[in-house]
Order: structure tokens, then C-alpha cells, then sequence
């Protein structure tokens, strides 16, 4: 299987881990990664609200430099799944292509609408298959209570984007039981992590991650995992800021999708990127009888 890769700014940059976790998997799965330089970032969360139609061609530009390679594409960013699938869905209206297509016309891009956007969540439970990965655990989780965390984007629209239930989705939870892992449920796992009010309301942003992350652990999970840079932000990197919103210690370790199932395959703490985590897996780890990560 190739596919063309697009990180995302967060998993390039400040989340570097998840990129790592992420080539480390796919390596392991046989999933070959095409990488392209050229990638702009999907807008989300200033372009896509102050000009849709700008938004829009800056994610056709992006789908046709996977188009003109014959490539789907893939991401590890719920936020950057839910821009790019838009873009699809949105560009297949005769209206908005009037307005798109000039622009991109101007940088020399043709977009056709024939590349399909994968989040890995769906490439490990749709194309490959949470049995057919279940066969190829090295180190079952077992023991560990997981906390999925959707985050918002992943799973609305879900009319636009085909998604599963957006209140009872069950791909993630079949997943973690797929790697040896007891998943969690808990209502706060399809809800939002803050991070879109981060940067306007810090205080409310932190108190919305806060309210996740307990929520989680009353209902027993030892750690959480997200299928999302930001959500991964909000709920490890402003955990402190978090915990101290709601007024009780929080001590969650926040596992990325793609560094969950690399434990489980056999990735070293290291070769997933885990001392680079603000809050220590170290807890979590132990639970599946793994050394504690250096740091």
C-alpha cells in the first residue's frame, strides 16, 4: 500500500514524536509513505474562517499534488482529515469549483476530485483491519485501561464527512481491544478538547481539556490516546494548566494513535518519541511491564 503523507504542521514540528510513531508503524504494517514538501498546512481554525474560498483551494492544491502522483492520501490529524475532506465534499458542487479553480488556475494546479483522504484510525480498522493488526501484536497492552479521544473533526460533519456514529463511534475502541488494551468508555471521549478556544480563552479552553481527562479517569482508564496533534496538545502539553482550571490533580499520560499501536507491535518507548511527552508515560507503561522511559 502507498499513500501520500501529509503530517501535518503539528506532527513536523512541536509534535515530532507522532511522526515518528507514525513512520515507525506504517514500516512495520508494509504502508509506504510518499512524502511531499510541498504540503501547506489545511487552514484550520483561522483560513477556513475568515475566506472559505481560499481555504478551500488551499486544500485542493494539496489533493492535487497527491492526485497528479496516482496517490490517496493520508493523515494523522483529525483536524487536517476533517479540512481535507471537506475540500472533497464541498468541491463537488459546480458553484464553489467557479470560485476555486481560478485561483488555482493562477499557481498552474488542476484539481479533478479523484484523491481520497485516510485518517490512520480508518487505515488500521477499515483497509487493514483490527483483526488482521490484532495478528500482528508483539507486546498485547494487556492490562492497560485506554481512554479513546476522538476530538471533533474526526467525526463531524458526519453527513459530509461519511464518518461513523459521532456520539457512538466504535472504531478506536476496537482498535485498543484489537492491541490487547481494555478500552474505556466514557462520555467525554467524542467531546471537545478545548483546543479550538486554546489561543482566545485560555482558562475555558483548559477547563473543557480538564473536564475530559477526569472524566476519563473516574471511569478507570490509566491513559488516554487520540487519533489528534491538537487534541494531544491540549490534554498533555497543557495538562498542568488543566488540572489546576478544575481545581484537582490530574496525572494522565495521552498516548498518540500511532504510538499505542507501535507498544503494541514491539516499538521501543524511545523509537515512538515518548520522553518527549510533558506528562510521563512512565505509569502507563508499567502497566503492560515496560521500563520506565529515560528522561
Amino acid at each position: 500500500m502507498k499513500l501520500a503523507y501529509y503530517p501535518g504542521c503539528v506532527a513536523k514540528e512541536s509534535g515530532k514524536e507522532l511522526d515518528m510513531s507514525t513512520r515507525w508503524v506504517c514500516q512495520k504494517l508494509g504502508i509506504e509513505l510518499v512524502d511531499f514538501p510541498g504540503f501547506s498546512c489545511c487552514g484550520s481554525g483561522f483560513m477556513d474562517e475568515a475566506n472559505e474560498t481560499l481555504n478551500l483551494a488551499l486544500n485542493a492544491r494539496n489533493l492535487a499534488f497527491a492526485e497528479k502522483a496516482g496517490l490517496d492520501l493520508l493523515t494523522v490529524c483529525s483536524t487536517c482529515q476533517g479540512m481535507l475532506s471537506l475540500a472533497n465534499h464541498r468541491l463537488a458542487r459546480p458553484e464553489v469549483r467557479a470560485k476555486v479553480d481560478p485561483a488555482l488556475a493562477q499557481i498552474g494546479v488542476s484539481y479533478r476530485g479523484t484523491t481520497r483522504v485516510n485518517h490512520l484510525l480508518s487505515v488500521l480498522t477499515q483497509t487493514i483491519g483490527a483483526e488482521a493488526i490484532r495478528a500482528k501484536v508483539r507486546r498485547p497492552l494487556t492490562g492497560l485501561k485506554v481512554g479513546a479521544f476522538y476530538g471533533c473533526h474526526l467525526l463531524r460533519p458526519a453527513d459530509e464527512l461519511g464518518s461513523e456514529s459521532a456520539e457512538e463511534p466504535h472504531s478506536f475502541e476496537d482498535l485498543i481491544t484489537a492491541l490487547g488494551a481494555t478500552p474505556v468508555m466514557y462520555r467525554g471521549r467524542v467531546m471537545c478538547c478545548g483546543f479550538p478556544v486554546l489561543f482566545v480563552k485560555a482558562e475555558t479552553a483548559n477547563r473543557i481539556a480538564g473536564k475530559q481527562l477526569l472524566d476519563a479517569a473516574a471511569h478507570g482508564a490509566h491513559a488516554m490516546a487520540t487519533p489528534c496533534p491538537l487534541c494531544h496538545i491540549s490534554l498533555d502539553s497543557f495538562q498542568k494548566p488543566a488540572a489546576k482550571e478544575v481545581g484537582e490533580p490530574i496525572d494522565m499520560p495521552v498516548f498518540h494513535l500511532a504510538q499505542l499501536v507501535g507498544l503494541a507491535l514491539g516499538a521501543t518507548p524511545q523509537e515512538l518519541g515518548l520522553p518527549r511527552h510533558l506528562v510521563s508515560t512512565d505509569s502507563a507503561l508499567a502497566k503492560i511491564g515496560q521500563v520506565a522511559v529515560p528522561t
